[in-house]
Order: structure tokens, then C-alpha cells, then sequence
């Protein structure tokens, strides 16, 4: 099963757990320092919840797909080639306390989106918890992402650290 994930910065993660447990009227799959993450069955919905700084607002950190295995985040690589748009590849990468394999291209406005599928349980947020990101999108990726990500470069890294 694909569903849509929406993955968001709160300074209040405790009572932004709670606010979501309300509103989608189920406890998150996922709770560790910093991060929890609510996998909704209807809608079709993975709401990840990433804990920013002090008294900010809450913003959009990312966007992604989440999808059943490998295979599906290869051929959404490809597709998203054959497109014409500009994609960084992780895998083997340690996010959000999952393995995953991913592929990210960004939106016309800037809007980082990943195609990602989780391979297992990780003990980390991410490998180096220090990591430079940018919105989700490991900060070396950036400049390989001209205009939003509508170019035809293609980075790949194995075991970088981003969420």
C-alpha cells in the first residue's frame, strides 16, 4: 500500500502528539526523542512529526510517498528521470529511526519530496544526528537540484544521514 506522507517541524511535540491523536483518532506508531511518526489508514496518510526548535511555528519540513519495497522506490527513480526532473538517491540511509531507500526531487517551489520505502527500525533520527539538512533534503543534494529540481543530475549516496 502507497500512501502520501506529510512530514512536519512543531516545538511542541508532545502536544502536538496529542493534537493528532485527537484528530485522527489513533496513537502513533512511532515515538522517539524528537520524532514521532502516525501511519492512518484512512486517509492514507503517514504524518511524521519532527521536533524543531523553541517557539516556533510548525512548517512543512517535507512531502514524500511511502511505498511497499525497493523495487517501487527504483522504478519511481526512473520514472522521475524519464521525466525530465532531478533526483538524489540515499539508501541503506538512517532516517527518521528507519532504513530506508529513498529517491527526493523538489517541487517548483522549492517543496522537497521523497519516494522512500522502510527497510527496518534504526536506533538514530539520522547517522549523524549533527548532519546539515535543508528541508528534508541532505544539504549536498541541493546544489545538484537546480531550479527546484528540474534538471537532469542525479546524485546517489549510500548511507547518508537525513530525515
Amino acid at each position: 500500500m502507497s500512501r502520501v506522507q506529510l512530514a512536519l517541524r512543531v516545538s511542541d511535540l508532545e502536544g502536538s502528539i496529542a493534537f493528532y491523536t485527537r484528530l485522527f483518532g489513533t496513537e502513533p506508531a512511532k515515538v522517539r526523542p524528537g520524532y514521532a511518526n502516525f501511519a492512518i489508514t484512512e486517509p492514507a496518510l503517514k504524518l511524521v512529526l519532527i521536533e524543531g526548535e523553541g517557539d516556533e511555528p510548525t512548517r512543512l519540513d517535507h512531502l514524500g510517498v511511502e511505498v511497499d519495497d525497493t523495487a517501487q522506490v527504483t522504478a519511481a527513480t526512473q520514472r522521475l528521470k524519464d521525466a525530465g526532473l532531478a533526483t538524489f538517491t540515499e539508501n541503506d540511509t538512517s532516517c527518521c529511526y528507519a532504513l530506508q531507500d529513498k529517491v527526493w526531487v523538489h517541487g517548483p517551489g522549492a517543496e522537497p519530496w521523497e519516494v522512500y520505502t522502510v527497510k527496518g527500525d534504526a536506533d538514530l533520527l539520522n547517522k549523524a544526528e549533527d548532519s546539515p539538512c535543508r528541508c528534508g533534503v541532505p544539504a549536498e543534494s541541493a546544489d545538484q537540484m537546480p531550479g527546484g529540481g528540474t534538471g537532469e543530475e542525479t546524485k546517489t549516496t549510500a548511507g547518508s544521514a537525513c530525515c
